[in-house]
């Protein structure tokens, strides 16, 4: 029985982690320009916001039972649905940050206080 609820509490904290993955990615993509896309040579920004969201929701209805619905037989798709979100957060992301959005830099010049 302990073993049991070991796998429980471990593939609970599995799914959250890679839900958390999705969430971040879907995120990140709405903070950035749409123009940063085309400029760094990738897809739409749309069609990752697509992509990231559906990832999301999959992840987040995949979610087991103390904390989510636990559907989508046992969240072996949420497994499915993190290959996007790392795709955007690996390749696109790192392309479409030079071009603003997301976090801004710190202003230089006048001084501290």
């Amino acid at each position: 029985m302990l073993l049991a609820n070991a796998q429980v509490l471990l593939f609970l904290v599995l799914a959250l982690v890679l839900f958390g993955i999705e969430a971040w990615a879907l995120i990140d993509c709405a903070r950035r320009p749409a123009g940063a896309f085309l400029a760094a040579g990738k897809r739409t920004k749309n069609f990752w916001l697509v992509l990231t969201a559906a990832a999301a929701v999959v992840g987040f209805i995949a979610v087991p039972p103390p904390l989510g619905l636990g559907l989508l037989g046992g969240g072996f798709l949420q497994f499915f649905a993190v290959i996007p979100a790392g795709v955007y957060l690996a390749d696109v992301r790192p392309a479409v940050s030079n071009y603003g959005g997301g976090r801004r830099a710190p202003r230089s010049g006048g001084g501290g206080w």
